[in-house]
């Protein structure tokens, strides 16, 4: 078994490795089976992996035992996705979050409604306008975004069901924080769907919401510079869209 990690899938995880053998090779990724949310999390991604192979890597295998939960994936070849400005990327990135819009919202994820952003939201009314239909992703970063001779979206290991524009709408942070204008970034979110169905209020708000959210992820890991950028994009970003009392 190959150690480490391969750019060819993404993930984190208590072990990622690509495994040489008779029947493979296959990406794996695997849990300590224990209670909590990795452990729901890599069950999550077992369920949804059927759903989503349109534009995910298709699971091959799974195997539990008391200790571990592991995943077997198909092997993509791929490089993480430039998210930069004037990357040749970007337009497949949209085109991968367009076609990640159009998968139907199974009755798996029926159960999954998107709440992690509730907590943020100024007011309960606010956090009503995250609701809706759409199976989400919910954690799109460049890390989960590969780019190969196709786009892959990978480590489903958190989706929800919730409103459509949350994926483009945290996509636009993560292009503030890699270098676009916060203008730039919208522009390019614009070019989804789910985007440009959305009600302007219902960004604002989750606008302001992922502010509070960066800035408490950033001084809970004062030591991890990337969550104080991403703090810093979505605070520019709410600024552009006029968000006032942060």
């Amino acid at each position: 078994m190959t150690g480490g990690r391969s750019e060819r899938n993404v993930t984190f995880a208590d072990l990622a490795a690509v495994v040489e053998c008779e029947k493979g090779p296959f990406f794996v990724k695997a849990m300590r089976n224990r209670p909590g949310g990795r452990r729901d999390s890599i069950v999550r991604e077992e369920v949804i992996n059927p759903f989503v192979r349109a534009v995910s890597p298709a699971l091959l295998w799974a195997a539990y035992d008391d200790h571990w939960i592991a995943l077997g994936f198909e092997i993509v070849d791929g490089r993480r996705a430039n998210l930069r400005p004037g990357s040749p990327d970007l337009p497949a990135v949209v085109g991968l979050l367009n076609a990640s819009a159009e998968l139907e919202c199974p009755d798996a994820a029926r159960d999954w409604p998107e709440t992690r952003w509730d907590r943020f939201a100024a007011t309960a009314g606010e956090a009503e306008l995250f609701r809706g239909d759409s199976l989400l992703h919910a954690d799109i970063n460049h890390t989960n975004l590969l780019i190969g001779d196709r786009a892959w979206a990978v480590d489903w290991g958190w989706p929800t069901r919730g409103a459509g524009f949350i994926d483009p709408a945290t996509l636009v942070v993560q292009l503030v924080s890699g270098g676009h204008t916060p203008e730039a970034a919208e522009s390019w979110a614009a070019r989804c769907t789910a985007w440009s169905e959305a009600a302007p209020k219902a960004i604002d708000a989750f606008a302001a919401a992922e502010v509070r959210m960066w800035r408490e992820m950033a001084e809970r890991r004062p030591g991890r510079p990337a969550r104080r950028a991403l703090a810093d994009a979505a605070e520019a970003w709410a600024e552009h869209r006029g968000v006032a009392g942060l």
